[in-house]
């Protein structure tokens, strides 16, 4: 991964990029399972984060959807780690993986699931609920809708509120794969091949 865009050194921020910077740093991302750092060792954001340095109001809301699709959703942190998976072996995405891989781990996804999801499959679950969200995530990265009875399936299961969650999630996700091929140079990888991280490996 060759990125295009520089890192900006924390004291080369301004005083607004300063705060999207701090609010990625210190919040809910820094606490937690981790599967990548959010800095390098020079203290510049890794991944998409850098990206939103460049347009500091539309950065700061972007970050804020996503720490709210995943701290403050109805979704499990299951459903939620494999809808992310699912997009990211959608868009080829070895950084939206490997970030989210040993945080699926964390939140008790085995082997089998995450061997399924890499292939760019959906894994056999016995809850019917997860079933529902994974197929609808799904869909959605396929085609970019519901039918009538995926739509209302998936709001018996979840709700509407967990059902406008989780678009927001799929769409969140599918806009930072979009930002790493753009600004970092990723590029899209065979979902049917083992996701690579920097050093070459998941």
């Amino acid at each position: 991964m060759t990125a295009r865009l520089a890192g900006l050194l924390p004291g080369e921020l301004d005083e607004q990029q300063s705060e999207v910077y701090r609010t990625i740093t210190a919040g809910p991302r820094a606490a937690g399972p981790q599967a990548f750092a959010l800095v390098d060792e020079g203290g510049r954001l890794r991944g998409p984060f850098n990206a939103m340095l460049l347009s500091p109001p539309v950065g700061l809301a972007v970050q804020a959807v996503g720490a709210a699709v995943r701290y403050e959703s109805v979704l499990t942190d299951r459903v939620r780690e494999m809808a992310i998976l699912v997009v990211a072996a959608h868009w080829g995405s070895a950084f939206e993986w490997a970030a989210h891989e040993a945080v699926g781990r964390a939140h008790g996804l085995t082997e089998p699931e995450l061997h399924a999801l890499r292939s760019g499959g959906l894994p056999n679950l016995p809850d019917p609920a997860e079933r529902t969200a994974l197929s609808a995530t799904a869909a959605l990265t396929r085609t970019g809708a519901l039918s009538d009875s995926e739509y209302y399936d998936t709001v018996a299961a979840w709700g509407e509120r967990g059902l406008f969650e989780l678009t927001a999630l799929v769409g969140y996700y599918a806009l930072l794969a979009l930002q790493l091929r753009v600004f970092a140079g990723e590029e899209p990888a065979d979902p049917c091949d083992p996701p690579q991280t920097e050093s070459g490996t998941r």
